[in-house]
């Protein structure tokens, strides 16, 4: 069993119905609202902390819902995030005073990652077979739904040692405000400073981060019958995301519907259209990653 996890700094601007309360002096914790299946709306205080041992499970169920049935193997994913532990971080529920920290029922619990916010080198010469998987999951993809000339920019990427990439991990449950990732990706992005002072391998030329989003059935239909017509509305799992695709190099879609994808886009009211899984694929070039948090924080504040 790996010992306490130190918490990261988690530190959220206040905005209205939230606060942030700073009880420990390395970490602040942000309270958030989350909403439940019934629409109500509870308040749940959220910490980052370091990956670890405990944390596997709740890893791996994060990671399942972005790949589904893709042909990566998770659980080594989940270990391979825990054992670079020193570069990013989980969300947990804050442990008030009187909880007690010695639980082994609630280390154990599956559900008490809320999120992860992690990168991962997926460059050439990186042997493990988790990362091999994601190198091939990313050509595949490239060839079959991106452009030509998106094709040959992601290959050629992959394929040059030269040029360091970085697959961004951001998954968190859906009702999780968007607020939460600007600490975590201001965290991820002071990891990766350190990590490159100790001449780890995380100076990274690019970024690839993989979208979860969704469109209703219907108006997909629509948009397909007649050329020229507005694309259908497109509804982020992250909301943050949607912000970054402007500064992208180049990005491309693919639709998972026909993947188990039950639980994760939502519960949806009877009268609201059926939603279709996509999965959408952003390049960026590694200096854009500063001003794209900041970009996020824009967005959040209005």
């Amino acid at each position: 069993m790996a010992t306490p996890a130190k918490k990261r700094e988690v530190d959220n601007d206040a905005k209205e119905n939230e606060k942030v309360d700073s009880n420990d002096e390395n970490s602040d914790e942000g309270e958030e609202d989350l909403n439940d299946e019934q629409g109500k709306k509870i308040m749940v205080d959220f910490v980052g902390r370091i990956p670890e041992d405990s944390d596997f499970h709740g890893i791996k169920n994060l990671l399942q819902q972005l790949f589904l049935k893709a042909h990566i193997n998770i659980q080594a994913l989940a270990d391979y995030i825990i054992s670079h532990n020193y570069v990013g971080s989980v969300v947990k529920q804050g442990v008030g005073d009187d909880d007690d920290d010695d639980d082994e029922d609630d280390d154990d619990d599956v559900n008490d990652v809320y999120g992860v916010t992690s990168i991962i080198n997926i460059s050439q010469g990186q042997n493990e077979e988790c990362i091999q998987q994601l190198r091939n999951l990313l050509k595949e993809l490239a060839s079959d739904y991106a452009t030509d000339s998106t094709n040959a920019m992601i290959k050629s990427i992959l394929e040059n040692d030269s040029a360091a990439l970085g697959l961004i991990i951001n998954e968190r449950f859906i009702n999780i405000p968007a607020d939460i990732s600007v600490p975590l990706l201001e965290n991820l992005v002071s990891d990766i400073k350190k990590a490159n002072a100790k001449k780890m391998p995380y100076d990274f030329q690019y970024y690839v981060l993989i979208s979860k989003l969704y469109k209703p059935k219907t108006s997909a239909k629509k948009s397909t019958k007649k050329k020229g017509t507005e694309e259908p509305e497109v509804f982020w799992s992250n909301q943050e995301e949607e912000v970054l695709e402007e500064d992208a190099l180049c990005t491309f879609e693919f639709s998972v519907d026909k993947e188990s994808d039950t639980g994760i886009s939502g519960t949806w009211a009877e009268d609201d259209d059926e939603m279709i899984p996509y999965r959408r694929v952003m390049l960026f070039e590694a200096s854009k990653l500063q001003p794209m948090i900041d970009k996020i924080k824009k967005f959040i504040a209005n």
